[in-house]
């Protein structure tokens, strides 16, 4: 799973988690959430179906709590080099 597919699918399940967007939390008990997300809508589908839900029935709560939800993501699990596909170059000369 590429790093981004891995923010979206935390973000996700933090969404559709019971963290409340003005909790100040660390990245302990984001992990925590989002694991307790995931295994109660048995699994990363299940947690975007949730959120698919969701926006259809409340799109003007939804988009801002899905901004929440990423920014918090991308703030704890930052990507790191490693995560990223390697750069292949080929030396012409030899």
């Amino acid at each position: 799973m590429g790093a981004e597919m891995l923010a979206a699918a935390r973000a996700e399940a933090l969404f559709v988690s019971t963290a409340s967007v003005t909790d100040h939390l660390t990245r302990p008990e984001v992990t925590e959430l989002i694991r307790t997300a995931v295994r109660a809508h048995h699994g990363t589908r299940g947690c975007a179906a949730e959120v698919a839900a969701r926006y259809g029935e409340y799109p003007e709560v939804a988009q801002p709590r899905m901004r929440w939800a990423l920014d918090t993501v991308h703030m704890l699990y930052p990507a790191h080099r490693a995560d990223r596909p390697a750069t292949v170059t080929h030396d012409l000369a030899a």
